[in-house]
């Protein structure tokens, strides 16, 4: 029997019990779908975190505080308050080949203006911080260094706050209450629109980190400082300069662990990107689980299929078919039902990826491989879990498979 003519009953033996295939495929269709969607989402992710991190430029540093340990728990990166303004005006001061650094504080405050208010981030920097960020100013001014010293009451508004705060325009200029305290609008940022994991750039404020400190939250400690080397070739020079000089202000022995860490761009483009990595290949995982469970229930129809089908199995050996002849059709259909269904699968991934890119904002990214590594996995199921009923099928004895009722 020719591979045509194979194709050609087995479609005509699943065509006979057409809703009971189509429920047998959906499993592979769900693991299949499941499978190209968190692909895309993840592939998505990485580029979208590495076209940001590449904004920055490749001769940004950053320094957080350390980790903590909390009842034997660490609490990672960025618990403990280690570093202070005085730490970024010493690199500023003291570290060669820097072009520029940003200390950065942050907390959460509903900002009011009139009858509108909107909750947001409050960042507090220093003039240096547009440089650093890679970000401009699309209204008014950016503060500068005499009100940074003076902890000043003004702010510069992401794109997304003044939108929601003054609908008609004209922030600059304006008034807006942020914790009590009255700020005078100076400037509105450029809308960068939102970060690879939907995240809203534009919804923040930014002020001095003096005034942050003194009126806001009353804390002196800073959560990061971002660094700008003039080149990327004095990256290294200065990641080692800024640890020698935190150590020896922060009065660490030798033995004793940095209560800080300093990363460059590429460490924490590698580090994000592996993040996303490994989440979306845990996706993967476990939308394959769905691929097997699919495979588990075209095994289990297959057998079903034998057993209705013995006494057919029965003429047709009684007629000349051989062993491998029954083996190669009930193997056939066990192949077609996982291709179909992987076909319908990788046609609703693709569509659910796109759907979830334009409705949650995320950037998707359908690779090839996914779709090919799918639809292989898929057919591969066929042939694993078609395998058995197929064998027992050409195994049966002609003259108990015609006398079966």
């Amino acid at each position: 029997m020719n591979t045509s003519a194979l194709l050609s009953v087995a479609w005509g033996a699943l065509r006979q019990n057409a809703m009971r295939s189509l429920l047998t495929m959906l499993g592979v269709i769900i693991g299949v779908a499941a499978v190209i969607t968190s692909m895309a989402i993840g592939t998505g992710a990485r580029a979208a975190v590495a076209a940001q991190l590449e904004r920055l430029g490749s001769n940004l540093i950053v320094v957080v505080p350390g980790s903590i340990v909390s009842g034997g728990v660490q609490l990672g990166l960025g618990a403990r308050q280690s570093l202070t303004l005085d730490d970024a005006t010493a690199i500023a001061r003291t570290v060669p080949e820097i072009a520029a650094v940003a200390p950065q504080a942050n907390t959460n405050a509903q900002v009011v203006s009139g009858n509108q208010n909107w909750y947001t981030s409050v960042v507090g920097s220093t003039p240096a911080w547009p440089a650093v960020s890679n970000w401009s100013i699309a209204q008014g001014r950016f503060f500068n260094g005499g009100e940074v010293r003076q902890a000043a009451k003004v702010t510069i508004l992401g794109n997304t706050v003044a939108t929601n705060l003054f609908p008609g325009g004209g922030a600059v200029g304006r008034t807006v209450i942020v914790k009590n305290v009255p700020f005078r609008v100076v400037g509105v940022l450029a809308s960068k629109g939102q970060s690879g994991f939907g995240r809203d750039q534009d919804d923040q404020v930014v002020v001095p980190v003096t005034s942050l400190q003194m009126r806001l939250t009353g804390q002196r400690w800073i959560s990061s400082i971002q660094i700008s080397a003039q080149s990327p070739e004095a990256v290294d020079s200065v990641v080692s300069s800024t640890q020698a000089l935190l150590r020896l202000r922060h009065h660490l022995t030798v033995q004793a662990p940095d209560d800080f860490s300093v990363r460059n761009i590429a460490n924490i483009q590698q580090a994000a990107s592996e993040t996303s990595r490994i989440q979306s290949l845990l996706l993967a995982a476990v939308a394959a689980v769905s691929l097997i469970v699919g495979g588990i229930g075209i095994m289990n129809i297959m057998l079903v299929s034998v057993t209705e089908r013995t006494r057919e199995i029965g003429v047709r050996m009684a007629v000349g078919a051989k062993e491998r002849h029954i083996l190669l059709q009930f193997l056939v259909e066990a192949m077609t039902l996982s291709c179909v269904g992987g076909v319908i699968g990788v046609g609703l991934g693709m569509g659910a990826s796109f759907i979830t890119s334009h409705l949650a904002g995320w950037q998707v990214i359908v690779s090839t491989v996914s779709i090919v590594v799918s639809f292989v996995f898929s057919a591969l199921i066929g042939i694993i879990f078609g395998f058995y009923p197929a064998r027992r099928a050409s195994l049966l004895n002609p003259i108990e498979a015609l006398r079966h009722e």
